[in-house]
């Protein structure tokens, strides 16, 4: 990321200098969450990037949960709407979102933005590349006026939809989950079966970073998701548990030059939560021919 991008046109990640640069010009969403039950809220007052908002992962950034819609459905657009105008996310506002876990959770905002055409970018290296200071306390921001757009259907899909296209030759479908859970050798508390959905190939979204946090080079993504079988799929489509670190692989599939890739909103928790439907444990996903 080079100073030349506008904010109009967000690539799909920043610099830290380039958003100390920037940070009058951008709404820098705090987007930290923690599946062990910490606070992401008590972390943001205890300090965050100046001007950061707060955004729940759980209320902004989801439906409530449903045993079809998964853990963390997508909410309504109208009150997707609703929470980015209390956020002061207004109709073209950018936005660069961060947390401190490899980008694993600010993903999900920004790929949500960046599905219905709103310029955002993950801050690469999240908040520990941040250099400027912090703050600490509550941040109010000033309402925005925001207008509903509906998810576009060529970007998400259904169970149903994912159950259909099992076994086609021309769909690639990934599991963004770390591999042990892919395998069913290490299952966490919060899945309903080990294992994965039939035909579906490991892609653990922490395999998207360098050694120094940060996203990996295009061509390093584009080699890796290319051994996956991205380059000859007429979709991809990407899953986790509850379809927030799917996220980070389909903006690691765009930073790698595979644009237009799908969440399976539901993900492992509406899958694997119906006893009706198939999984498959070990190795699974043979490579594409």
């Amino acid at each position: 990321m080079t100073q030349q991008h506008s904010t109009t046109a967000l690539p799909v990640a920043v610099s830290a200098d380039w958003l100390a640069d920037h940070l009058g010009d951008v709404v820098v969403a705090d987007v930290r969450w923690y599946p062990d039950g910490r606070s992401g809220r008590d972390a943001h007052r205890a300090g965050h990037i100046p001007g950061a908002v707060f955004v729940d992962v759980d209320t902004d950034l989801a439906a409530p949960p449903d045993p079809h819609g998964g853990r963390h459905p997508l909410p309504a657009p109208e009150e997707f709407a609703a929470a980015l105008a209390r956020l002061g996310i207004g109709d073209g506002t950018p936005v660069v979102a961060y947390d401190d876990a490899g980008g694993s959770t600010a993903a999900r905002l920004v790929w949500m933005l960046r599905a219905i055409g709103s310029p955002a970018a993950l801050l690469d290296g999240g908040l520990p590349a941040w250099t400027g200071g912090l703050e600490e306390g509550e941040v109010t921001p000033r309402p925005r006026h925001r207008t509903a757009v509906p998810w576009p259907a060529d970007r998400v899909v259904d169970t149903a939809r994912v159950r259909a296209e099992i076994g086609d030759p021309g769909g690639l479908l990934l599991d963004a989950r770390v591999h042990g859970r892919y395998t069913g050798e290490a299952p966490a508390p919060v899945d309903p079966r080990p294992g994965h959905i039939p035909g579906a190939r490991s892609a653990a979204w922490p395999d998207n970073l360098a050694a120094d946090g940060r996203l990996a080079a295009p061509e390093v993504l584009r080699a890796r998701f290319t051994a996956l079988g991205a380059a000859d799929a007429a979709t991809v489509t990407a899953y986790c548990g509850s379809g927030v670190t799917a996220c980070h692989d389909l903006l690691a599939l765009e930073h790698a030059g595979f644009p237009g890739a799908r969440l399976y909103v539901g993900s492992w928790g509406a899958w694997a939560g119906d006893p009706a439907l198939p999984v498959e444990t070990g190795e699974g996903g043979a490579p594409r021919p």
